[in-house]
């Protein structure tokens, strides 16, 4: 049986999940509790950066390291900031989600900015990620997660969640790659933005 080249890309996408496990293990060593500016800044940066590196991982060659995984740091960074803060670093599954909802408001718009030349609407990505990172964070609580600890990232749950969605949409917006040995087409003029 064999696995068609879209399903395979999906699938080690959503292996991908894998990151965010690593990555919150990383913001917290660095960071510790996400309970205050500093901590949810530079545990939401370093997190950022190693989902980044996670990511570009598993999107074979799709993703370019250089500008996603900076653009993921910043943007999880800076999220992280506003929606922790927003919601006074509370844990409840309301506060969860909408701190969610807001780190993907300024993750998804950086993220958008560094896809590929020839994505198709690019944007589509930055208005999913406020929906998407609060399906990841309601996943976790749900799931039974101790998230009064103040996490840097969702769980498992949440990040499985996550990578599944999210990885169906890239293969909607992501240029197909050519067959080995096939130039690539042309981009039409403007496909960038």
């Amino acid at each position: 049986m064999t696995t068609s080249p879209r399903l395979r890309t999906w699938l080690i996408w959503t292996a991908g999940f894998l990151a965010f496990p690593v990555a919150g293990l990383a913001g917290t060593a660095v960071a510790g509790r996400v309970d205050d500016p500093m901590a949810a800044l530079v545990g939401g940066t370093v997190a950022g950066l190693v989902i980044g590196v996670g990511q570009t991982l598993a999107g074979r060659g799709r993703l370019d390291i250089r500008r996603w995984a900076p653009a993921t740091a910043v943007g999880m960074g800076l999220g992280l900031l506003l929606g922790a803060a927003v919601v006074d670093y509370r844990t409840s599954l309301a506060d969860l989600a909408l701190m969610g909802a807001l780190t993907g408001l300024v993750l998804g718009p950086a993220q958008a900015l560094t896809l590929p030349r020839g994505t198709r609407m690019r944007w589509t990505w930055a208005a999913a990620m406020p929906a998407l990172w609060a399906l990841g964070w309601t996943a976790t609580t749900l799931g039974g997660i101790a998230v009064e600890e103040q996490f840097t990232v969702y769980g498992a749950y949440g990040a499985i969640t996550y990578s599944a969605l999210s990885g169906l949409l890239l293969l909607l917006l992501l240029p197909e790659r050519p067959a080995a040995g096939v130039p690539p087409a042309p981009t039409p003029a403007g496909a960038h933005t």
